[in-house]
């Protein structure tokens, strides 16, 4: 039995249309209607697969479309990654020889502007002695204080060296000054140059990507514009005027390089001449002053006066080294407490440089004051040894015939190399002699 309902029930259905078709319709239509509604049928057949064949025709069209844009789109923006990644190499590669350009010029302007310190610190010499000239002639008494040529020649070779110490600090300062622009103006374009690599690798990496990436996926609004968007013109804009800017800064430098250097060669000349003219005004007068030397016994007492006044300036220097040192003592010590600050406390500030400078001029004042102390001593040994001569020769001696001959062998030291006279010094120091101002320390920091 059950076989017998497995064979029947695919016909089951048809059974059942048997049983509806025995059942007598309720209507009965004509064969026109027949007609007609085959007619439709065939007629809604045709215009719905016409309508199909459209709607196919349309997505193969779209579907081609589709696929050329996106392939075009594709290949035009991987054509503008490219070109945009050459322009910023282009500029990349000029941020680099700018940069080179620059850092050449810092070096060749710190060069020139440490000549012109050392130029102006060997100018301290040559004053030195013109003022122990001057000074050391203001000891002449009676008929022998005379403005006579050796005066005038000193005078004017304080006004020389001073004409030239205030040129050459002018042009210290301007290197200063010009070597905070030009460290200004290696930063923006070290910063500009840093981006432009930073954008170089971005867009590298997107050039790289394709549908067979790893690393691609949907984002959340990809089609924003970023805070700080640029236009194309104003990044152009920007790296030509830090472009612009730093070729502005090294033709100042370069131009301050080479005023620099006339300005030291111009100053060494005529100091130079000023010195020859000097030294042959001061022989002369020697030779006058041993001429008369047999009416000069009054300098004894002349010689008497110098050596008082002489261990006056000693016992001041004395106390004024003293002095030096209870200052050099509370510097020190608030240094040394400022080392226990705790933690990020514990920073090189304004103060901490201040401190460190007055230290360093106190210093270099105790070197200078022992060594000025031991030069009077020298100097006070030499006149004992000057009055017993003059003692000894009954008076010949003159006091201005001494004095013009020390002044002669002071200024022998001119003729020897500068920098065995010069004390080291650091280049803050040789720079500037004054506190700087605030914006002069953040330069300073900068650079």
């Amino acid at each position: 039995m059950n076989k017998l309902e497995n064979l029947l029930l695919p016909f089951s259905h048809l059974f059942s249309e048997m049983a509806m078709l025995s059942v007598k319709p309720g209507q009965r239509f004509t064969l026109p209607d027949w007609h007609t509604n085959s007619h439709l049928i065939s007629a809604d057949a045709e215009r719905q697969r016409s309508a199909s064949h459209q709607v196919r025709q349309e997505a193969r069209a779209l579907h081609n479309e589709a696929n050329n844009q996106t392939k075009w789109d594709e290949h035009d923006n991987r054509t503008r990654l490219a070109e945009r990644i050459s322009s910023v190499n282009r500029w990349k590669e000029t941020l680099d020889k700018c940069l080179a350009d620059i850092d050449a010029e810092i070096d060749a302007l710190a060069k020139v502007k440490e000549a012109a310190e050392r130029a102006l610190q060997a100018k301290n010499l040559p004053l030195d002695v013109s003022i122990e000239c001057l000074t050391l002639r203001e000891s002449r008494r009676a008929i022998d204080v005379v403005r006579d040529p050796v005066e005038e020649e000193l005078h004017k070779e304080v006004k020389v060296i001073d004409k030239a110490k205030r040129e050459l600090q002018k042009r210290v300062n301007e290197a200063f000054e010009q070597l905070c622009l030009l460290q200004e103006a290696r930063q923006q374009l070290s910063c500009d140059h840093r981006r432009k690599m930073e954008a170089l690798e971005i867009d590298r990496v997107c050039l790289s990507l394709s549908v067979n990436s790893p690393n691609i996926s949907f984002k959340v609004n990809p089609t924003r514009v970023p805070d700080g968007s640029t236009a194309p013109d104003e990044w152009e804009q920007n790296s030509q005027c830090n472009k612009e800017r730093a070729e502005a800064e090294m033709k100042a430098s370069t131009e301050l390089r080479e005023a620099t250097v006339l300005a030291i060669a111009q100053t060494n000349n005529e100091l130079e001449a000023q010195r020859v003219a000097t030294e042959f005004a001061l022989r002369k007068r020697i030779r006058d002053l041993e001429r008369a030397y047999d009416e000069l016994k009054w300098q004894e007492q002349n010689t008497l006066e110098e050596i008082a006044e002489m261990e006056e300036d000693i016992r001041r220097l004395e106390e004024d080294l003293r002095r030096k040192m209870q200052d050099l003592k509370v510097a020190h010590t608030r240094l040394e407490t400022r080392t226990y600050r705790p933690n990020m406390e514990l920073c090189r500030d304004q103060v901490q440089y201040g401190l460190t400078d007055e230290v360093h001029q106190l210093e270099g004042t105790i070197r200078a004051l022992r060594q000025k102390l031991a030069e009077s001593q020298d100097a006070l040994d030499a006149l004992y040894r000057q009055l017993h001569r003059i003692q000894t020769d009954a008076g010949y001696k003159a006091n201005s015939l001494v004095l013009d001959n020390k002044c002669m062998d002071s200024r022998r030291k001119l003729v020897v190399p500068a920098e065995k006279f010069v004390p080291e010094v650091d280049t803050f120091n040789r720079t500037t002699n004054r506190a700087l101002s605030p914006l002069k320390n953040g330069q300073l920091e900068l650079a």
